[in-house]
């Protein structure tokens, strides 16, 4: 069954895809960033202040890799390499497991993991069945992911999350997600203002098959690209391979 899951979103997600254009830097004079905290912003912008121990806090502190290529579980590089702005440094991997909602779970179990918060660590399936962590070492959460993943995914991901019923309340790590067969999720990675109170938000994923995660760039708008601006009356957010509404944005 989720063999044949797996073969219909790979058809619809080839369907969805944008032709994304790769776009100009924000700013050419700046050095690959190392970090999501790091990626330059647009002019007037300011990245809106988090808690120290904050899991938006977090998400700004991940590393990125030197090398944008994204490469697959199995060590072949994407097929489609004009997606992504940055490749964030986190293993994906040996397996045709961490996809989408997968990475998603990854990045919010790592976190809890950081802070101790072990007890927190639990995903629940399609029939609202717990999987809760009970291990203790990094290895052991490794290895407990693989289930969850192999379990739970973008439906039972979506059904666990809360909706967040104003868009413009957007912070980092929310998750955007459309859960089904097709379906998709992207994580909320960080959140900017300007004084007028525009606010842009960067967006990472991971896709099928199991690949990198890495922050996409903005197909609609190369000039703010990799951050996404939010407009009032927003309905559509357009990425490079999916499409979600602004009622689709959840949060833990």
């Amino acid at each position: 069954m989720k063999i044949l899951c797996l073969l219909l979103l790979c058809c619809s997600c080839f369907q969805c895809q944008t032709a994304a254009t790769k776009p100009a830097p924000v700013n050419t004079t700046t050095k690959s960033p190392l970090t999501i905290g790091a990626i330059p912003l647009p002019e007037g912008y300011e990245r809106v202040p988090q808690a120290a121990n904050s899991f938006s806090s977090y998400l700004r502190q991940l590393g990125l890799k030197k090398d944008k290529t994204v490469y697959l579980y199995n060590g072949q590089k994407k097929y489609n390499q004009q997606v992504q702005y940055a490749v964030v440094n986190i293993s994906t991997g040996n397996k045709d497991l961490q996809q989408c909602a997968d990475a998603v779970m990854r990045l919010r179990a790592e976190y809890l993991f950081i802070q101790n918060r072990l007890h927190e660590i639990d995903f629940t399936d399609n029939n609202q069945r717990h999987y809760p962590f009970k291990g203790t070492t990094h290895p052991q959460l490794l290895q407990y992911l693989e289930k969850v993943y192999a379990m739970c995914g973008s439906l039972s991901l979506s059904r666990q999350l809360k909706p967040v019923t104003a868009f413009a309340t957007i912070t980092p790590g929310d998750v955007l997600i459309k859960g089904g067969t097709p379906g998709h999720a992207m994580m909320v990675m960080d959140v900017a203002q300007n004084n007028a109170g525009q606010k842009i938000y960067l967006l990472a994923q991971s896709y099928m098959p199991a690949q990198d995660i890495h922050v996409v760039i903005n197909p609609v708008n190369v000039k703010t690209s990799p951050w996404y601006t939010l407009t009032a009356n927003e309905s559509i957010i357009t990425t490079p391979e999916w499409q979600f509404t602004t009622q689709q944005l959840k949060r833990w």
